[in-house]
């Protein structure tokens, strides 16, 4: 799954920050990967990382095996975990609370369908840039880029 996002591109081609689709993967492995340890991998290690396949379980334990042996060898500690959700929220079909909550601070609306179109990889990034702790300038730019936007209506007054 080698995607990047339109909302992405300002960092992209450097990689200075860690791609939605890293991060995607880190929290399908289970490994918190800070900034830090990011920027401390050579070019080649981070292309190595958005390369990697993360998706049937021997994926998911090679990646996680191989990023934490790379941050280990840099900085002779492993990475922190992070809980691995089962089932993780961008497989569901219903649209996760904090995606409507923040849909509607901009006065949009996700319709069911609309989540339903969208692959796995895309629920993630909404999910991500929705969550209180995320910085969430990039949810608007996301809900375009993914064509997904609807204006909530107004409800009828009685």
């Amino acid at each position: 799954m080698l995607q990047f996002f339109q909302f992405e591109a300002e960092f992209v081609d450097s990689l200075r920050c860690i791609p939605m689709q890293v991060r995607y993967k880190l929290d399908t492995c289970g490994v918190k990967l800070k900034l830090q340890h990011w920027h401390s991998f050579s070019p080649r290690q981070r292309q190595e990382l958005i390369e990697l396949p993360c998706e049937t379980e021997a994926e998911v334990k090679n990646y996680r095996e191989n990023l934490r042996s790379q941050v280990f060898q840099i900085f002779q500690t492993y990475p922190s975990d992070l809980p691995i959700e089962t089932p993780p929220a961008w497989q569901l079909l219903a649209i996760p609370s904090d995606v409507q909550d923040q849909a509607q601070t901009l006065n949009l609306a996700i319709a069911p369908a609309q989540w339903q179109s969208l692959n796995p990889l895309q629920r993630f990034v909404l999910i991500k840039l929705s969550t209180s702790h995320h910085e969430n300038n990039n949810f608007l730019p996301a809900l375009q880029e993914f064509g997904i936007l609807s204006k909530l209506t107004s409800s009828p007054k009685n």
